[in-house]
């Protein structure tokens, strides 16, 4: 609960108030116990206290229970955003394949490393000739496109196996045919929509994940795309009273699970850098050794609820955990996390100096909202009731990638076939202009003919006159002969 600028988290066994100042919110922090130890209780409780102060919260409902937020249970109801990238039990949330980028893409559809390489190249590529990728459409179509034009692309980007495209297509496809595609087009998702506030209240953004979750990749990626967002939208403000904004991770787990070493630095860069921006970031999961050392260091803030240990393995994580916490001598922290109740936890918090404070054994208080699901009649009256409703509900698929090189390729087409009828064009001239000379040729064979053998009767006729019978009989046959060879000769020169 909120009280006296301070996030009220519970009483530890001798009554006293423990909190959480709002001001070291931006250390981070990590929400830790084993199934039903009440880790959803904690958080809840804190997403309303921040909310309270006027801090908007985002946060992700994998199991349905944190809708009962927009309801007043022991208390009073809080401001509440519904979002969902299938935009069925919430805002449609969307954003754009440029947006999400080569690295978390890849991830998304599990390529391996050399894919990976290849669709940053197909991404620079775009880039460079000024093609948006708006949606998966148009990512297919660049794809195809590098991959017909390979050999022009070459020289200046390197080689890229055709086989390697094929399987990045096949990926997209796969996505396609699970929904994912819906997350990728326009109105993209504009982060400033999360920092609305009612009444005084800050806004709690609750992204369903009752669907999304079944698909671990998808979810973790796409939080982690969020994070990733606020860090490059808020400009830099250093430690504040209290943060701008609280995001909480539940399953996080899933966030590093399969992992690449690129990706693994970039959520450890995000969250050590995200820390200047005003944004304190809590991961929910069970143990903490689901998260990296080199995240689980700069989680501040420490809430672990109760661990069991039947095997070596878990009491050598118990031992983790209990390490994790600044000793209290009035209690053993290892033995205490294995003893704890559900609604019981082990915290530490930093002071207002930033020094990591004991660890306190609390009974962790109620929310005051309605704690479970809501009907989807209420559910829905939220969401119409929303003023970003109407911003996110139509999608827009405006002129991008897909509708230049289907232009482009439409245009190409179209030239290829004037080249082709161009080409025909002049073998039917050639033709023609063949036929008439040869037409012309027999014309004047024929006319020579003609004329050759009037000729030749007429010299027989007059060698005849001179020499008599004999002479009209051989001057007749004669000069025809003659006449047909020398002037068929002179037609052909």
């Amino acid at each position: 609960m909120y009280k006296d600028k301070k996030v009220l988290i519970g009483n530890n066994d001798k009554g006293e108030e423990i909190f959480l100042y709002p001001g070291m919110a931006n250390r981070h922090g990590l929400i830790a116990g084993a199934t039903g130890t009440g880790k959803t209780v904690t958080l809840k409780g804190m997403a309303e206290s921040f909310s309270a102060m006027g801090v908007p919260v985002f946060l992700a409902d994998v199991k349905g229970d944190l809708a009962g937020c927009c309801l007043p249970g022991n208390g009073s109801a809080y401001p509440v955003t519904f979002w969902d990238i299938y935009g069925k039990r919430g805002i449609q949330l969307r954003t754009t394949i440029s947006e999400m980028g080569p690295l978390l893409l890849s991830r998304i559809l599990s390529l391996n490393e050399t894919q990976s390489d290849i669709l940053k190249v197909v991404f620079k590529i775009a880039d460079d000739e000024g093609l948006l990728l708006i949606d998966t459409k148009d990512l297919k179509a660049m794809l195809n496109y590098v991959s017909e034009n390979h050999r022009s692309y070459e020289a200046e980007y390197g080689k890229m196996s055709g086989v390697s495209i094929t399987a990045i297509i096949r990926a997209l496809v796969s996505l396609e045919t699970a929904g994912g595609d819906v997350f990728f087009g326009e109105p993209a998702i504009n982060i400033t929509d999360l920092f609305s506030q009612s009444e005084g209240k800050g806004m709690i953004n609750i992204l369903d994940c009752l669907s999304l979750v079944n698909d671990g990749v998808l979810y973790s990626t796409f939080l982690l795309y969020m994070m990733s967002e606020l860090f490059e939208t808020l400009p830099e403000v250093g430690d504040l009273d209290k943060p701008k904004m609280v995001f909480f991770f539940d399953e996080a787990h899933l966030l590093f699970n399969g992992a690449s070493k690129a990706l693994l630095e970039k959520i450890e860069q995000v969250v050590k850098l995200i820390r200047s921006k005003g944004v304190g970031i809590f991961f929910i999961t069970q143990n903490p050794r689901d998260i990296p050392e080199g995240v689980l260091a700069q989680l501040g803030n420490r809430v672990q609820h109760a661990l069991h240990a039947y095997t070596p393995a878990e009491q050598k994580s118990v031992k983790a955990a209990a390490e994790g916490f600044r000793e209290n001598p009035d209690f053993n922290t290892y033995e205490a996390i294995m003893q704890l109740g559900t609604g019981e936890a082990i915290v530490s918090f930093p002071d207002e100096k930033g020094v990591p404070g004991m660890a306190q054994k609390v009974f962790v208080l109620m929310a005051e909202s309605f704690h479970g699901s809501i009907d989807d009649s209420e559910r829905e009256k939220n969401i119409k009731s929303s003023f970003l409703y109407s911003k996110y509900a139509a999608a827009v698929d405006p002129d991008s990638a897909y509708e230049f090189l289907q232009r482009k390729g439409l245009e190409k087409a179209e030239a290829e076939e004037n080249e082709k009828e161009l080409a025909a064009a002049g073998k039917r001239a050639a033709k023609e202009k063949e036929a008439q000379t040869r037409q012309a040729k027999k014309a004047a064979k024929s006319l020579g003919t003609t004329v050759a053998g009037t000729v030749g009767r007429e010299v027989g006729k007059s060698v005849g006159k001179s020499f008599g019978s004999f002479g009209k009989i051989l001057g007749g046959n004669v000069g025809a002969s003659l006449g047909r060879g020398i002037l068929s000769t002179l037609f052909k020169i």
